[in-house]
């Protein structure tokens, strides 16, 4: 079997190099000229994907940003301060005026001895 397994690895072989040679006839000098060079720069599918990521990335991080800050109870928001005293004060203003009056002066149901 092995003589004849060469036989065809040879009759392969001599059909590849004659397929070959008639491809190779076909080509001339004019086909192997060099084109002019290209123009400008050409925006391939790479580039174009790449700065498209590049956006989205950016986007997702404004967004992201937005959220933290906006949204109420985000470690940003501080806890409300309480309003400030005034200086040179130490006890608060009453809530309600005092007067000097006596309760019994102020009642006319009690009468004066």
């Amino acid at each position: 079997m092995r003589p004849d397994a060469e036989d065809r690895r040879s009759a392969t072989e001599d059909r590849l190099r004659a397929a070959l040679a008639a491809r190779a006839a076909l080509v001339t000098h004019r086909e192997l000229r060099p084109e002019a060079p290209p123009q400008g720069r050409s925006w391939g599918v790479r580039r174009v994907r790449r700065v498209a990521f590049a956006a989205l990335g950016v986007a997702a991080a404004v967004v992201a940003v937005c959220l933290l800050v906006l949204l109420p109870g985000s470690p940003a928001d501080p806890a409300p301060t309480p309003p400030a005293h005034a200086p040179g004060i130490s006890e608060p203003p009453p809530s309600a005026p005092t007067s000097p009056v006596s309760p019994s002066s102020a009642d006319p149901r009690v009468t004066r001895p």
